[in-house]
């Protein structure tokens, strides 16, 4: 019995992690793609503005680890890690 419990947990984190992955990929999808109009974080005024440079929305199209609001609901996600680094490559404790 137990090992039975032991094989569906297994099971079920795999299955967790497959539905994580595809989630942070979705999400890296449309944060990218969104990027010039705007997107439900950051807001639509890319999107009413015609008056962007080009040099605006080449700038715009990068997002931050932070603007991962789904990956990042779960600590066992792609993003959590991504997030817990910084730039220069020190782990970041987020507290409180």
């Amino acid at each position: 019995m137990l090992s039975a419990l032991v094989s569906k947990r297994e099971k079920l984190q795999e299955e967790l992690r497959n539905i994580e992955k595809q989630v942070y990929e979705l999400e890296t999808s449309y944060l990218q793609d969104s990027s010039q109009c705007g997107n439900v974080l950051k807001g639509f005024e890319g999107f009413l503005s015609s008056s962007k440079s080009t040099a605006n929305l080449k700038r715009s199209r990068k997002f931050q680890p932070e603007d991962r609001l789904f990956s990042l609901s779960s600590v066992t996600s792609p993003a959590v890690e991504e997030h817990m680094v910084g730039r220069d490559g020190q782990i970041l404790v987020k507290v409180g």
